[in-house]
């Protein structure tokens, strides 16, 4: 018991001291409650005005939505955040006829805004520090797993407890510096969310996958929504009775525009960073991961593409996902290319070999810190023994229906455990909410596609050297090979589909409310093959589990080791938690003798038009550069409209629609992506390259002014000069 209390002392201790130093460069990702420990003479000097408390309470008029990040910007829940975080949304309201995708859509009164299921606002409520009440469930003894599960039970523990205390609040409970610090989050989520405006692809999504992570950039990345609420303002599910939440915090849009130099603060919600991690986790995904999901992603965007061929409709249902499939396949290839040309690797290594060279040099730190880079090693060369494996199985499980079914199936097994031994993944609150997305879902669902997609991976799942292979896959093809495999394939997914009686994932509802014993009377090949699946799964689970819990630990000790080797000021990886992050306005250089400038404007919109995607600008922009009919939203330096900027904010995926703000606490511009040659920023900053790519406000007045005619949303906004 001493030793616990001293180590959680020494924890304590080294966290405070750390969030007391001097942050390097404008790297970082800053919880709100480090606010008052960052360089705030440094901050001021360079622009900004406002205080730590000022900020923090901004955080009422940041939300999250869908897979993004959203602002308010009046007092009457209206939410504005990126085109592509509005993609789904705007696709499940599309149809042939009315194709809101290729044509936009206003809603020019509160009647026209349209339902969105399944899109929901989240506000932070509140948030606090409870390592203490996390970390007491563990006992001297307990091995790394066991510590791992007392600890997700007891994080469930502390959510519900808290649900119970507050109404309308969700709860999570999220770990920083690889469990070294536990958080609780206080969420409020709003169901009722309605689609207000959204510019046509063809400036939404200006340049699409081509100018995607690329600089110089003309897209116009931006859509707004509206929240609703009943009359006393509590998060309900859709009704005509709903009414515009009232917001007392919203954020005014600035329209004197930005320069290089000028100062700005991001505040978002990113997903995840993995700046502290070792060699051997970068060898892993350079290797491993990140070449294996650049084929899953190739693959499905190939099959879901000739499918859509076939059918308008279908096209439509399959968009969102073609376009989130493409954003992750170059997302993963700028990661390899970004790896290699930084030889990332080499100099994690070389850093490494700096650390224990140091440890060699003092006795009393090489006792605590001398083995664990051996030790992660050790475990990242078991990970390799079962790794491709783990990956099939993850990618015969993008087959929505038969994963649906193994949901439930696996729901099932999970019930009849006692509370602390289920799985957390199968809690009755994170059912709840996936059975609220079924229905969603439902309504995008191809089963053709669903059906290719099915073959394409078990297929691939051939490839499996021979000890990693799965037992149901080879049972299917039972020894052949070659052309004569890839058609016992065929015929073995067709008759599932064929001969199963669920056509559709609302089909499988039904199945999450029956026990295991009544799934295995029921004669469906569905879930015969979701038996087959759990077989394989269930003890690759456990040695994931395995591994998280003993990875986590020796990363911990990694980052104190360093801490004590060179010392600085620490952040937290990303994690989906509420982060302020700091830079200006400023350029780059991609490589010799070329200089990117920080700003783009409506003259390269019309330099890129071919007049097919996705460089097919509307005829009426086009006219409207021609007349020089930019409105009071001109650029005075650019003598024209500015369209996107470049800045040194630190952000990565999830952030996207986050608000860009002035030093005064003005919104100047919405960030939505990040340049491709700083993809490996997830891993390691780079002050001179890393550079966030944000949509200029003034751009999203013009387009709402001159291009959309749109007075009455302009109206609503608080415009500031």
């Amino acid at each position: 018991m001493r030793r616990r209390n001293f180590a959680f002392g020494f924890l304590i201790i080294l966290l405070v001291t750390l969030f007391h130093l001097s942050a390097l460069a404008d790297e970082g990702m800053w919880l709100l409650d480090q606010l008052k420990d960052l360089p705030w003479k440094e901050l001021q000097q360079r622009g900004l005005q406002l205080s730590p408390d000022q900020i923090s309470k901004l955080k009422d008029a940041v939300v999250i939505i869908d897979g993004g990040t959203g602002e308010i910007v009046s007092p009457n829940g209206l939410v504005l955040t990126n085109h592509h975080v509005a993609f789904g949304a705007i696709q499940r309201a599309s149809t042939p006829e009315k194709n809101y995708i290729k044509e936009g859509f206003i809603a020019r009164s509160l009647e026209e805004e349209i339902p969105i299921p399944g899109y929901e606002v989240t506000f932070t409520v509140d948030f606090k520090d409870v390592t203490k009440e996390v970390l007491e469930v563990v006992k001297e003894g307990m091995t790394p797993l066991e510590r791992f599960k007392a600890i997700e039970h007891r994080k469930s523990e502390l959510e519900d407890q808290a649900e119970k205390e507050h109404k309308n609040i969700e709860a999570s409970v999220v770990e920083m510096f690889s469990g070294m610090k536990y958080y609780l989050f206080l969420y409020k989520r709003y169901k009722d969310v309605r689609l207000v405006y959204a510019p046509p692809a063809s400036i939404g999504n200006y340049g699409g996958d081509i100018d995607n992570w690329m600089w110089p950039r003309h897209t116009g990345d931006f859509s707004f929504f509206r929240v609703y609420a009943d009359k006393d303002g509590n998060p309900v599910e859709y009704s005509e009775k709903n009414v515009p939440l009232k917001t007392r915090v919203f954020l005014p849009i600035s329209t004197a525009g930005v320069k290089k130099g000028d100062f700005t603060f991001i505040m978002g919600y990113p997903g995840r960073t993995y700046r502290y991690r070792s060699s051997y986790s970068i060898e892993y995904h350079e290797k491993i991961n990140y070449p294996f999901q650049i084929d899953l992603y190739q693959s499905a965007i190939n099959t879901l593409e000739a499918v859509a061929k076939k059918d308008p409709a279908v096209a439509i249902k399959v968009s969102g996902f073609i376009k989130g499939l493409n954003n992750g396949l170059k997302n993963n290839q700028g990661m390899l290319d970004g790896f290699k040309k930084l030889k990332l690797l080499e100099k994690k290594k070389q850093t490494e070999k700096e650390f224990l060279a140091y440890l060699d040099q003092h006795p009393d730190l090489k006792a605590k810190y001398g083995e664990v880079l051996e030790k992660i090693g050790k475990l990242y060369a078991d990970l390799k023994t079962y790794a491709d494996k783990s990956n099939y199985l993850r990618a015969i499980m993008f087959s929505q229906l038969p994963s649906t079914v193994y949901s439930a199936y696996r729901y099932a097994i999970e019930k009849e455990k006692k509370e602390s031994e289920r799985d957390p993944a199968y809690s009755e609150k994170n059912m709840e909410r996936r059975l609220r997305y079924l229905e969603i879902r439902n309504a995008m669902y191809v089963p053709s596609a669903d059906r290719a997609l099915l073959k394409v991976f078990l297929k691939k799942a051939l490839r499996l050297p021979p000890n990693q292979r799965i037992s149901f896959v080879d049972e299917i093809v039972q020894g052949k090979s070659g052309a004569e495999a890839e058609k016992a394939i065929d015929q073995f997914v067709d008759n599932l589909f064929d001969q199963s009686q669920f056509k559709d994932l609302k089909s499988a509802v039904p199945l999450f409310k029956k026990s295991k014993k009544e799934l295995d009377e029921i004669q469906d090949p569905m879930i015969e093959f979701a038996r087959k699946l759990n077989k394989e799964l269930l003890p690759l689970e456990e040695k994931n589990k395995e591994f998280e819990a003993q990875i986590s630990l020796l990363r911990q000790k990694l980052i104190r080791g360093i801490y004590e080797w060179k010392g600085g000021l620490l952040y937290p990886d990303a994690n989906r938690t509420l982060r302020f992050t700091y830079g200006d306005v400023r350029g780059y250089t991609p490589r010799d003798a070329v200089i990117y400038l920080p700003k783009t404007s409506l003259k390269g919109v019309v330099e890129k038009y071919t007049g097919k995607e996705p460089f097919d600008a509307p005829e009426k922009l086009l006219q409207l550069y021609q007349q020089r009919d930019f409105g009071s939203w001109i650029d005075p330096e650019l003598n024209d409209v500015a369209v996107d900027f470049l800045h040194t904010t630190d952000i990565t995926g999830g952030n996207s629609g986050s608000p860009v703000l002035n030093g005064k606490g003005e919104l100047i511009g919405v960030a939505f992506d990040g340049n491709y040659e700083a993809m490996t920023s997830d891993y390691q900053f780079n002050n001179d390259i890393t550079r966030t790519i944000s949509v200029d406000s003034r751009y999203i007045l013009f387009i709402l002014d001159k291009f959309s005619d749109f007075q009455n949303l302009i109206k609503e906004l608080k415009l500031v000069k």
